[in-house]
């Protein structure tokens, strides 16, 4: 049941594809050893050499060694060995074609894994951290936060979103007791690349562009054949969300099963493996299921960007049982991040980012901005048994990457969705010299008549850009008043966080300081019940470029001051989302 819109938005707030960039800016080298642009001359004579030996195994990537000779491991049979050699060989002749050719800012990891986003090693547990302040009693547990940290320095593209999953634990035990650890989520893709000293897993961002892209598949599904590597266990990165759900600490992205993860008494975290509900999840599942905080369940979206359906929607009780999937028709497979959820209700956003793998062929990136499709969100029962009664509205020209709560008002037929909207729509995955914006909106959607409605909820003389974030969780698919969101200026990197009041517009900042960037603010309310909806605390790390420190700040909800900041015993990269386990909780995991 589709309708259409009568959205009205002004011409300068539509979100519009990204254009090709015509110049590459300079920038400081990556402080890591890779530098792809560098004289490609170099390599060109050093391939003639490793082709006419055949016995080095090692790549010059832009005038350096990047790998050395790595024995093949024990199990490898004589003809897994050749075949090895050879697409070793294949892998050398793409990496001198990818060099000849500059790497847009999006792939290009002397961008996107430079400064305080380059990668870190796993720090061990460290214990009695230096507080200055008071820890607030309710802050009992642990706080653990996802993000990207790239094993081994890649050999081409890099998008930032490609880095290996890497968790950061801040543990509190009561007064100003506080402890930090750092580990790698163990997924199949990374214990594969760590046995052979390198990555061979295509890059879904990075890498996937074009004819290398096409090159780069073949190479790591023939590698397949040979049993060198094995995607059937997932090929995932489990980098983006976290949630703790039936006691089991879950950490995801959308391209694979969740990851288990345990948190040990000392703080320290370990990886149980590849989490599939005792065999009940076959699919994919995205990294922002939600938990509605009255029923205790789950709900879930996964995405196919190959085969139909392109969508599928679940649901897990409170004890981990999932529900018979529900196939939500779509024409194209499309970008699907998050969602949302109400009381009663699942809404699902079917915008204009969609995957074209066909796109490749033609020489571009599968993801793209389909100006042709009209944006709509989808509302469905969240008990639902198959789609047949999904009601489809359309609401032209919106791209929320991010969804942060949605509720029914009843009086109006309506569901009230409060999202983000991004243009360009496809800045994030394609380059573009157009300046991004994300603009805080309210968007109403009409169950009776069909239409939308799509409004900014802070004036257009006070627009900042708004990106990472949250409401009260006990509240979530409950109407809010207040949600908190990260600076997200200058963009990428967030130069504080705001508390904005959605029915007035009024917003207040948290400024972290001359070169001080943090990330998503984190609500944790004060206590389990419902009191006052502010009454609480944001928890976030902090990292200050001056002197390469990070830190990790608890701000009073209610005041913005701060409660208390802990010197962390290492630098802590910029990252993604994160969660609160409270100890009660930890004593059960599973």
């Amino acid at each position: 049941m589709a309708a259409s819109s009568s959205c009205s938005i002004s011409q300068s707030t539509l979100p519009q594809p990204c254009r090709k960039s015509s110049r590459f800016r300079e920038l400081p080298p990556c402080n890591l050893r890779f530098s792809v642009l560098n004289s490609v001359e170099k390599q060109k004579k050093k391939s003639q050499i490793v082709g006419a030996s055949g016995s080095d195994h090692s790549f010059l990537v832009a005038g350096n060694h990047f790998r050395s000779v790595t024995p093949p491991p024990d199990h490898w049979n004589l003809l897994q060995r050749a075949a090895a050699r050879a697409f070793d060989a294949v892998e050398n002749m793409l990496l001198l074609r990818e060099a000849e050719h500059p790497l847009p800012k999006t792939a290009d990891p002397r961008i996107q894994i430079s400064g305080n986003y380059s990668p870190v090693p796993e720090q061990p547990v460290k214990h009695n951290l230096h507080v200055t302040g008071t820890v607030p009693a309710c802050i009992n547990g642990v706080y653990v936060r996802n993000g990207a940290s790239p094993l081994y320095e890649p050999l081409g593209g890099h998008h930032l979103f490609d880095g290996d999953g890497m968790l950061h634990a801040v543990s509190f035990s009561g007064g100003n007791s506080v402890s930090y650890s750092c580990r790698f989520t163990e997924t199949q893709r990374l214990m594969q690349e760590r046995e052979l000293g390198r990555p061979v897993f295509p890059k879904a961002i990075g890498e996937l562009h074009g004819h290398l892209g096409i090159a780069r598949l073949m190479l790591f599904y023939g590698r397949g054949l040979f049993g060198l590597v094995d995607h059937r266990q997932g090929t995932g990165v489990a980098n983006a969300g976290v949630v703790y759900f039936n006691r089991r600490l879950l950490a995801m992205s959308e391209d694979d099963l969740p990851y288990q993860v345990r948190i040990t008494s000392s703080g320290d975290m370990e990886t149980v493996g590849r989490y599939d509900f005792q065999k009940q999840l076959q699919s994919t599942m995205i990294a922002h299921p939600k938990v509605d905080p009255v029923s205790g369940e789950m709900f879930a979206l996964s995405y196919d960007v190959v085969h139909k359906p392109y969508l599928k929607y679940f649901k897990f009780s409170g004890d981990g049982e999932k529900s018979p999937d529900v196939e939500i028709p779509l024409n194209v497979p499309t970008m699907m991040h998050d969602f949302a959820i109400t009381e009663n209700f699942v809404v699902i956003p079917d915008h204009q980012l969609v995957f074209k793998l066909q796109e490749m062929i033609n020489g571009g990136s599968p993801v793209i901005y389909d100006r042709d499709k009209v944006s709509r969100f989808g509302i469905l029962s969240k008990n639902a048994i198959n789609s047949d009664d999904i009601i489809w509205i359309d609401c032209p020209n919106t791209f929320c990457f991010h969804l942060w709560n949605a509720w029914e008002e009843p009086e109006t037929n309506e569901v009230v969705v409060i999202g983000s909207c991004m243009t360009p729509a496809d800045s994030i995955f394609n380059e573009c010299d157009e300046k991004l914006s994300s603009v805080l909106s309210e968007i109403r959607l009409n169950l009776i008549t069909g239409k939308s409605k799509r409004r900014r909820i802070i004036v257009a003389d006070e627009q900042i850009n708004l990106e990472a974030g949250m409401v009260n969780r006990n509240l979530l698919g409950r109407k809010t008043r207040y949600v908190y969101l990260a600076i997200a200026e200058p963009w990428p990197k967030v130069s504080g966080f705001s508390k904005v009041d959605l029915s007035t517009g009024k917003i207040e900042k948290y400024i972290y300081g001359h070169r001080r960037f943090g990330g998503e603010p984190f609500f944790l309310p004060n206590g389990t019940g419902i009191g006052e909806e502010d009454d609480g605390y944001i928890l976030g790390f902090v990292h200050d470029e001056m002197n390469q420190r990070s830190e990790f700040q608890i701000i009073n909800a209610k005041s913005l001051e701060m409660e208390a900041s802990i010197k962390l015993p290492s630098r802590v990269p910029y990252g993604f989302h994160g969660t609160f386990i409270p100890s009660k909780m930890l004593e059960n995991q599973a």
